[in-house]
């Protein structure tokens, strides 16, 4: 005797008005986080723009390579001050297949890098088509570079200090053309999204002096395979690939 129709209408019935509190539940929680997101903007009199395409087009690595960003949402422009004077940020979520899977954090810098380094904890999976060289082990990351050599010139002890400092909700922290980024947790709240502005600061204070043309002698660099160099530590156990 097969199961009666009426049934598989009360299953269908079932399975719609689930699917559309799902949706009502993704909508009410972006609605929070866009007005959460807009009375922090206010607050530091920054400003605030619902979606901008062409912003996440400026970079190609980290996480926005990662998980292929096509739109930013709920972007907040504004300054911030550092040591070395004031600097402007950017923070936004990254809209990829109608998700947001992380918050993206940027720092500018007072100059151009010429080479793309990516600091990836060892936890998160970070494989990607395009990924950058493996360098190795750096503090508590994995440190990835389009230009090995160059990045002997900016991967220190103090930087990877700073990196480790981040945490553990940074997936990934990269200093791609004159800026320093980071992403964190969707959920993130204002306060942590302070906290790591403040740190991505201190980085961008570090990574400033290095440049092309920049004194080899005047600091200790990382160099690949040479664990007795600061930066190096002991390989983290690894984490799952993709």
């Amino acid at each position: 005797m097969g199961i009666p129709a009426w049934v598989w209408f009360v299953i269908a019935a079932v399975a719609l008005v689930a699917g559309l509190l799902l949706l009502a539940v993704d909508r009410t929680r972006e609605g929070s986080r866009n007005r959460e997101r807009m009375r922090w903007s206010d607050l530091r009199g920054w400003q605030f723009v619902e979606e901008d395409e062409r912003l996440v087009r400026q970079w190609s690595g980290g996480a926005l390579g990662y998980f292929r960003a096509e739109t930013a949402v709920n972007v907040v422009v504004g300054s911030t001050f550092t040591a070395d004077g004031r600097r402007p940020v950017f923070v936004f979520d990254i809209e990829a297949d109608g998700q947001i899977p992380a918050v993206v954090v940027a720092v500018r810098c007072n100059r151009v890098h010429p080479v793309l380094v990516e600091l990836w904890l060892a936890s998160v999976p970070f494989q990607r088509a395009d990924m950058p060289e493996l360098l190795g082990p750096v503090g508590q990351r994995y440190a990835f570079a389009d230009d090995p050599e160059g990045a002997r010139a900016v991967i220190t002890q103090e930087l990877v200090d700073a990196a480790d400092a981040l945490g553990g909700d940074v997936g990934v922290a990269w200093l791609e053309n004159e800026w320093v980024l980071a992403s964190v947790a969707p959920q993130a709240g204002p306060s942590r999204l302070e906290r790591l502005l403040r740190d991505l600061g201190e980085i961008a204070d570090i990574v400033d002096p290095f440049d092309e043309e920049y004194d080899a002698g005047a600091t200790r660099h990382w160099q690949p395979g040479q664990s007795e160099q600061p930066g190096l530590s002991t390989p983290p156990p690894a984490g799952p690939r993709q």
